[in-house]
């Protein structure tokens, strides 16, 4: 079957960033906003009690307002990753945040309404059927609002943010825009690359040669700009720090982790088992040097494919990648599989690899109409393949809530990346269990162990980075020079000094950075894959793991994260017990590639 490559946006609002169906849908919510803070400024608990019929009806308004804001966001926000150059997005993605923000005064302004219910009251309006299934969410905004300052000063901080902590956020992609790396093509002729052009082929080009090349320019490239990106993320994180100090906390963990619903012993668990388990990993990548002819490996080589004898890396057509995933993902779960079709059907995915496409790739869910779009850049290697698999695990994980209230289907990063690294690990190790020769075995191991690499060295690399930039921040802005040091040291300390090369500028080049409304984008993406491999373990031995697997996923905005586990594995994840079981899995591959290695090549 033949499916397109770009997704459609059209069916979201029609019309493209001008979209009169998205101005009139804007329009209307602004006006919603302006009707619920004038109800919520009226409103008496004691006058609505003992059955609160308004503050149910406010709750519901609040939701569907919070919902189309996010159904517009995402539509605009597409627009914007289609087409760096259309400056006709900012405009209108600047008109959505300002409607953010006023959503923002107003759900602060409603979690100060529920702390003005007495306890008994309080109890009284969860014991409402209507409320019954946002409880728990209730709950914890009752929590935040007892820390928010006066309602006008909330209001003053939220306005600010738009030219602040936002704005900083939208500079960065600015600046991104502006990046060309000047190269050469596998023939030799010059090109100038895109940044995301550039990022595929330093992390996927076959050629460690090419590779090895383009790291200094790609490097260059970005300490050309050095100074306003250093600018732009000490500002981001200043904002950030003076935020948290007005609402009396230094801690710059406390909000990450309450935002993934985590404590920190978990936290100081997780890191610890990747500590400890550092060096199968790393005698991986060494063994993965040789193959290539090298000494040691380079930054540009850790997730490099390799090549074994005549065996080329394995490579998928788009359509090739859609069959399998569909196909994969029926063996475990049939509403993944249908889910997964479903959306190359009806062109959820922009895939195509074209210059002016912003780098990265992500899934963003659609609460209005119950659907999901995801953005990547596909260029044909197994990684690519799995990375669909990745984001479709993400649309899969939306998909299970759409009939739960809005407030219950947000879940945290850390949970949603259990989703995602579900997926994307049924289909690597379809790929491996299909190979039909060792050769190609052995290269299929290796694309498989990126996710491994990325979590126990890379984004150890990028926390390592964070904490102590932020420990440095709440002291004094750092230059550029200090930023490529205290990367560079990060690197370093979490591959154990034993790569030959490293990316000093990552700190400019990482997107995650500089993410305004998710602070901290890196420890969530570790729990996430160790999470779903002790799910991943369950699923082989279960016989009814899809009903299992969505009762799990339909909870995850519904409880903490140790209260999930709990729930549904039966474990304690401020132990150490349950991450080990994750990282055996990790280990056994090691040893089937390292062994594989040597049976064949030695």
């Amino acid at each position: 079957m033949t499916y397109k490559m770009n997704w459609d946006l059209d069916a979201v609002f029609a019309g493209g960033i001008h979209s009169t169906a998205l101005n009139q849908r804007m329009a209307d919510l602004a006006q919603q906003l302006t009707d619920f803070q004038k109800q919520l400024t009226a409103y008496d608990a004691t006058q609505d009690a003992p059955s609160f019929p308004t503050f149910i009806q406010l709750t519901d308004t609040l939701q569907k307002i919070e919902a189309g804001l996010l159904q517009a966001d995402v539509f605009v926000t597409g627009q914007g990753s289609d087409d760096i150059t259309n400056a006709a997005v900012k405009p209108v993605a600047a008109r959505v945040q300002q409607l953010e923000a006023q959503a923002d005064t107003a759900e602060n302004a409603y979690k100060q309404c529920l702390v003005t219910f007495t306890a008994s009251q309080f109890k009284a309006l969860l014991a409402q059927p209507a409320l019954t299934d946002v409880a728990f969410n209730l709950t914890e905004f009752r929590h935040q609002g007892q820390a928010l300052l006066p309602p006008e000063q909330e209001s003053l901080i939220t306005q600010l943010n738009i030219d602040g902590l936002k704005a900083w956020s939208s500079h960065y992609d600015s600046l991104v825009a502006t990046i060309q790396v000047p190269f050469h093509d596998a023939a030799g002729d010059p090109v100038t690359l895109s940044a995301g052009q550039a990022n595929n082929q330093l992390l996927g080009n076959p050629d460690p040669h090419y590779r090895a090349e383009l790291l200094p320019k790609w490097e260059a490239a970005w300490a050309e700009k050095e100074d306003l990106f250093a600018d732009t993320l000490n500002h981001l994180a200043g904002a950030r720090l003076t935020d948290y100090k007005a609402h009396g906390t230094t801690d710059y963990l406390k909000r990450p982790l309450e935002m993934n619903r985590l404590k920190p012993e978990t936290l100081r668990t997780i890191w610890q088992v990747v500590d400890a388990h550092k060096q199968p990993l790393l005698a991986y990548l060494q063994r993965k040097a040789e193959l290539m002819g090298k000494d040691h490996a380079g930054w540009q080589d850790v997730e490099a494919p390799i090549h074994v004898g005549d065996v080329k890396p394995h490579t998928f057509t788009y359509d090739e990648a859609a069959d399998f995933i569909v196909k994969q993902f029926g063996a475990f779960s049939p509403k993944m599989a249908q889910l997964a079709q479903y959306a190359f059907d009806h062109q959820w995915i922009e895939a195509e690899d074209r210059p002016t496409k912003q780098p990265g790739g992500y899934m963003e869910s659609l609460p209005e109409t119950g659907e999901s779009r995801i953005f990547l850049t596909f260029t044909g290697s197994a990684n690519d393949a799995a990375t669909i698999a990745h984001e479709l695990g993400h649309a899969f994980h939306s998909s299970v809530m759409t009939d739960l209230p809005f407030f219950r289907q947000d879940y945290a990063m850390n949970v949603a990346e259990t989703a995602s690294t579900f997926a994307e690990m049924i289909v690597a190790d379809a790929n491996v269990r299909e190979a039909k020769t060792d050769a190609e075995k052995l290269t299929l191991l290796d694309a498989k162990m990126v996710n491994p690499l990325a979590m126990f060295l890379n984004i150890h690399a990028r926390y390592l980075f964070e904490t102590r930039f932020y420990d440095a921040r709440q002291d004094h802005l750092l230059t550029a020079e200090e930023l490529d040091n205290m990367m560079l040291q990060a690197q370093k300390d979490a591959f154990n000094n034993s790569l030959s090369s490293y990316s000093p500028h990552f700190w400019a080049t990482k997107l995650h950075f500089y993410i305004d409304d998710v602070p901290f984008y890196n420890f969530p993406y570790v729990f996430g894959y160790l999470f779903s491999l002790g799910i991943y373990a369950r699923a082989q031995q279960s016989d009814n793991f899809e009903d299992q697997y969505i009762a799990l996923l339909r909870d995850t905005a519904n409880m903490s994260t140790e209260d999930l586990a709990q729930k549904h594995l039966g474990v304690d994840l401020t132990q150490p017990d349950f991450w080990e079981q994750g990282v055996a899995l990790i280990e056994n591959d090691i040893d089937t590639f390292i062994q594989l290695s040597e049976r064949l090549l030695n």
